[in-house]
Formats: structure tokens, C-alpha cells, sequence
């Protein structure tokens, strides 16, 4: 396959001679009449109908006992985190192929990351690989799970679900309830995935979903908690609108708590955003098949949905033969205005996560090395054709 076939292919996709970014937000429906409301009606900020109504959309769609509105998905994670128990010197272990996002939330909470290896049937964290680090460096005490040369408390389990592809959860779950271990769900890339029937982030005690501007669904910037427990939910919540107490004029806060309120101008975005879901994932799942059928027979290796699952196709992406057919995958394609990208440097290479403990990474490099991501828009030619 030449990269020009894949340009043409592309600029076929999307019906375009213009510059295709990676992922543009798609707004045909009720955006600007719900914004331009909240503007008139003057409640912008942190309180308004539309808080409450995502949130309600939210756990309708998802299954979530309760779902609390962030104002972004490293908040959420940072609160899933907080809610989960982890505290500082804790270790949190994770997976070394991930948006650096997962790994920022542990180091402002004090915690630190230990890195194990993704799965190739998830792009997750593998589970095998996850119960041989710990069968070989943990062990458990009366207190929890220790981490048996440092002697420091492993308190939780973060799988990324990557690009929108479930992790393995039941089999990662079944390692967490052997060693007594928290799992919370990096959910941040997959809204509408599932996980044999059960959406992501709703299996952990805890997950975050992500509403950046390249999300399936956007508020701008904004994020979301999914509590699988309601009565924590409520905590949640709490937690994070400055833990105040409710009362009509005065001001009493009964323990820490964050700023990490959702504005109501964002939620009402993000709920017509969600009056478009169904759409938006179906016209993903068509995008991706026809991605499939382009590299069937190329020696390009097109990243599909696992046996277990129901993907959102967030980010569509393919496997190099090797790095070097990958790096010119990039360039051809980055030069012929059709946006293209690696996956993320593995966290252990950057300078702030280099000393962090780990296992063996080897499918974690492997796939730094040959994945390349493709436009993966939701395409208004094909939503005005198919869902007017």
C-alpha cells in the first residue's frame, strides 16, 4: 500500500480537498439553542439546569449508579482516585502506553505510577501481565497490598480503555479482588464502549470519562465521574463542589474538597452533544469498517474491536509492518494535509516518570513503534445522509 492510496482513500472518507484533522467535533444539533439559553438566562458557572441534566444523561446511557459533571477528565480522574483511597506515597499501577493525563493525576496526588505491559488483544492493560508483577513484587498484609521491596501500599489498578477498546475487566478485575486492590477505569476515550454488555466504567468502583473537544461526544473541556456505588456518588459530588453544605445564605464546608465544578454553559453543550450519541456511534462503526476493508490484505494490521466488545472507534488506527514504514506512513501523509499521529511515548521515557518502578513492556514498545492513528471524525456527510 502506498501512502498515497491512503490519502486518496481518506480525502474520498471525509469528501474533501481541505486540511483533515485527527478528530473535529461535530455540532448538528441543539448546541447553540441550549448555550445560547444558559447565556440569556445568566447562569454560566457552576449551578444551572444543565449540570444536572448531563448528569442524569450520563448515568441513563451509561448504567452508573451516579454520575458527577468535572471540568475536565484529569479532574474526574483525580477525583476517582481521591474517592478510590489512594493517598500519598501510595503506588497505583498502570500501564506505561497512555496519555500522560492518567499519569499526572497520581503525581499531584503524591502517588506514583508502576508501569506493566498492555495487552495485544486491548491495547490495555493485560491482566496476566498484571498478576505476574504482583506474584513476583507484592504482597499482602493485614492493611492491603505492599509493594515487598520498598514496603510501600499498591493501592489501586488504572487501565486506560485505549482508543476506545474495552481492557479486559473481568480477568483484571478478578487480580484486583485477589491482591485487595481498588480498580478505576481510565474511561476518559470510551464513551459508548462496552464490555460484554456492560458499558466501560461502570465495572471499577470508580471511572473518568474525558469531554476534550477531540472526544466522541465534547463540552469544550469538561469530564465526568461514574460512581458504581451511590451512596459514594453522592460523596463524590460533594468532594468536588468544595465540600460545601448546603444552606441558603451561609457558607459551611465540612472537609476538603476541589473547585472542579463543570460550568452549566458547558453541560448544556454536552447535552446536545448527547442527544447525538446514538448517531455518532453508528456512523463511527461505519467509518471504521470501511478503514478495515481499505487495509484487508495490505500487511497493515487495522486495530478492531476485541471478541468481548462493543468499541466506540473513537480514534481509528493501524500497525505498522515496522517503525520505519510507520515514520513514512506520518510524513507522506502529514505533507499531503491529511493529519496523522504516533501513539503516545511510552511514560517511562519521559523525564518525570523515567524512574518509576515496571515490568516487562514489551508489547507496550512494540506498539509505540508501528501504531499510527488515523482521521477518525464523525463525518456530517454521512450523519445528514443517514440520521435527518
Amino acid at each position: 500500500m502506498q501512502s498515497s492510496e491512503l490519502v486518496g482513500f481518506i480525502r474520498d472518507l471525509y469528501r474533501t480537498k481541505d486540511f483533515i484533522p485527527l478528530h473535529a467535533p461535530t455540532f448538528s444539533g441543539n448546541e447553540l439553542r441550549y448555550v445560547t439559553e444558559t447565556i440569556e438566562s445568566t447562569f454560566v458557572s457552576s449551578v444551572g439546569k444543565y449540570v444536572d441534566e448531563f448528569e442524569r444523561k450520563m448515568e441513563q446511557f451509561t448504567g452508573a449508579a451516579k454520575a458527577v459533571a468535572t471540568v475536565n477528565g484529569t479532574a474526574a480522574l483525580h477525583t476517582a482516585l481521591y474517592m478510590a483511597g489512594v493517598l500519598p506515597g501510595d503506588f497505583v499501577i498502570t500501564q506505561a502506553l497512555t496519555f500522560v493525563a492518567t499519569c499526572n493525576a497520581l503525581h499531584h496526588m503524591g502517588a506514583e505510577p508502576i508501569f506493566v505491559d498492555v495487552s495485544e488483544v486491548s491495547l490495555s492493560l493485560c491482566p496476566m501481565a498484571l498478576e505476574n508483577y504482583l506474584d513476583e513484587n507484592a504482597e499482602i498484609r493485614e492493611e492491603g497490598c505492599f509493594h515487598k521491596k520498598t514496603g510501600r501500599r499498591i493501592k489501586a489498578v488504572v487501565p486506560m480503555h485505549s482508543f476506545g477498546h474495552p481492557a479486559q475487566l473481568d480477568e483484571l478485575f478478578a487480580v484486583c479482588i485477589k491482591w485487595n486492590v481498588t480498580l478505576v477505569e481510565d474511561a476518559a476515550e470510551s464513551l459508548g464502549s462496552y464490555y460484554k454488555g456492560k458499558h466501560t466504567g461502570t465495572i471499577g468502583e470508580f471511572a473518568a470519562l474525558s469531554f476534550n473537544g477531540n472526544k466522541i461526544i465534547t463540552t469544550g473541556g469538561g469530564g465526568m465521574v461514574l460512581c458504581k456505588s451511590f451512596e459514594l456518588g453522592k460523596r463524590t459530588k460533594h468532594v468536588t463542589t468544595t465540600a460545601k453544605v448546603p444552606h441558603p445564605y451561609e457558607f459551611y464546608h465540612d472537609e476538603p474538597g476541589f473547585n472542579y465544578r463543570l460550568p452549566n454553559i458547558n453541560a448544556a453543550l454536552g447535552c446536545a452533544q448527547m442527544e447525538m450519541l446514538d448517531a455518532f456511534l453508528l456512523n463511527k462503526r461505519e467509518i471504521a469498517s470501511r478503514y478495515e476493508t481499505f487495509f484487508a490484505g495490505t500487511g497493515f494490521q487495522f486495530v478492531k474491536e476485541p471478541d468481548y466488545a462493543c468499541s466506540n472507534y473513537w480514534l481509528n488506527a493501524v500497525i505498522c509492518p515496522d517503525e520505519k514504514v510507520r515514520d513514512d506512513l506520518l510524513k507522506a501523509t502529514n505533507e499531503a494535509g491529511v493529519m496523522t499521529r504516533p501513539i503516545w511515548k511510552l511514560m517511562n521515557r519521559l523525564p518525570m516518570f523515567e524512574d518509576c518502578l515496571r515490568g516487562e513492556l514489551d508489547n507496550s514498545i512494540t506498539i509505540e513503534q508501528r501504531l499510527c492513528n488515523l482521521p477518525s471524525s464523525s463525518s456530517l456527510t454521512f450523519l445528514s445522509h443517514k440520521y435527518e
